[in-house]
């Protein structure tokens, strides 16, 4: 079977998401909220550094006051400069990232370049306007977007309101339940040119914080060994940080809490 073949004037080009509407294939659609798994992840945040950015998010999914699955993954890379976070209904949220990640890798292949940061920002927020009439509904999708531009030698975060709209953030963004919580602290501690460790910390700290006031937000759980996930992206693209890394940075966050309230009482 060979790819389809379109007129001049109806070629979708590049976009994938419109040469699935002219083949005639459909997006999976959800007929009721009843379809739905009851599940939304929480808290997830991106900081920008002396030489890109760092984005990192819990691993609770909730179901209304139950704890639904501890070990969700919310960071995920989009391409190799760019990175996307998932806070809102979980199984819309984890299908959006699949299609986003299709859709950046089809453009490349298709054109021979990659899309541009902001390109790829403008087609997220399609996608979470397209999400409009489940969001009227609750199902509400918010992704957090950084990345490194390739073009202008800086790390960049976009964030998106429910219809879509675009927004991009100069120094930090903070999207969930709990990001009225991670904002304080990353807000407190924010500086220009932090370095990349520092900004690891800081972020580290905002989820921590984000935990201990939201019930949402899964803090880290040395019993199960599940810890927040944490990612980097800079000039040589999207890196995972260790695990062993994540968790020596949450006991020194939480030695840190322990000394406060020591010298407190």
């Amino acid at each position: 079977m060979g790819l389809p073949l379109f007129p001049v004037t109806e070629d979708p080009g590049s976009n994938f998401l419109s040469l699935l509407a002219k083949s005639g294939a459909e997006l999976p659609k959800f007929s009721s909220s009843d379809d739905l798994p009851h599940r939304h992840g929480t808290t997830v945040v991106s900081i920008k550094y002396d030489g890109g950015v760092i984005m990192a998010g819990d691993r609770r999914a909730t179901a209304g006051h139950s704890i639904a699955n501890r070990a969700v993954e919310k960071v995920y890379p989009a391409d190799r400069h760019s990175a996307i976070a998932i806070a809102g209904s979980a199984a819309l949220a984890m299908e959006m990232v699949a299609l986003f990640q299709v859709q950046l890798e089809h453009y490349e292949k298709v054109e021979g370049v990659s899309i541009s940061l902001e390109g790829k920002a403008n087609q997220l927020s399609q996608m979470v306007r397209a999400n409009m009439p489940l969001a009227m509904q609750s199902f509400i999708v918010l992704p957090l977007f950084c990345g490194y531009d390739l073009a202008r030698g800086v790390g960049r975060i976009f964030d998106f309101d429910a219809l879509g709209g675009r927004y991009e953030e100069t120094d930090f963004a903070c999207v969930g339940s709990g990001a009225v919580h991670a904002k304080a602290t990353l807000k407190a501690g924010f500086r220009p040119s932090l370095s990349e460790s520092t900004a690891i910390d800081l972020v580290v700290a905002s989820l921590y914080d984000a935990a201990d006031e939201d019930t949402a937000t899964g803090g880290p759980d040395p019993l199960r060994g599940i810890y927040p996930i944490v990612a980097a992206v800079d000039v040589n693209g999207y890196r995972t940080i260790s695990e062993s890394d994540v968790v020596a940075r949450f006991e020194s966050v939480i030695a840190d809490r322990q000394a406060l309230r020591e010298v407190k009482s």
